[in-house]
């Protein structure tokens, strides 16, 4: 199921969102990443399973990743996004793929993520990732 048919807005605009995430963690804008996520969003990491708790916390990994010298870029591709009927969230599946400054794939995987609609903006209140390769 990509979206229900009363809602062709809703997956534009969360797709819009998550090509802003992806640029964010492009450019190493952390405050642009802030402003998709929800104020209590919880990560759970694709390898180690790490979970990291709220925008703040998520916001200061995402720094720490940024300050490193050699850095992946993480790209999350959308496959599907499943919009509720009867609540303003959403949950979005697809692959991501960390890719080197040389260009080269250095992991992939699956992910999920939940939207939810705040105040007109639809923000990540989790996301769950696994590598598989």
């Amino acid at each position: 199921m990509t979206s229900t048919s009363e809602s062709p807005g809703t997956e534009i605009a969360i797709r819009t969102r998550r090509a802003a995430f992806n640029r964010a963690i492009a450019d190493g804008d952390v405050a642009a990443i802030g402003s998709i996520l929800a104020r209590d969003c919880v990560m759970l990491t694709g390898t180690d399973s790490a979970v990291i708790a709220g925008r703040l916390a998520q916001v200061k990994v995402w720094k720490r990743e940024f300050a490193a010298p050699h850095r992946d870029i993480y790209v999350r591709a959308p496959e599907a996004i499943d919009i509720s009927a009867i609540a303003p969230i959403a949950m979005e599946h697809g692959t991501w793929d960390a890719i080197s400054a040389n260009g080269q794939t250095t992991a992939t995987g699956t992910y999920a993520a939940k939207w939810r609609e705040v105040a007109g903006e639809w923000v990540i209140e989790a996301e769950v990732f696994v590598t598989l390769a």
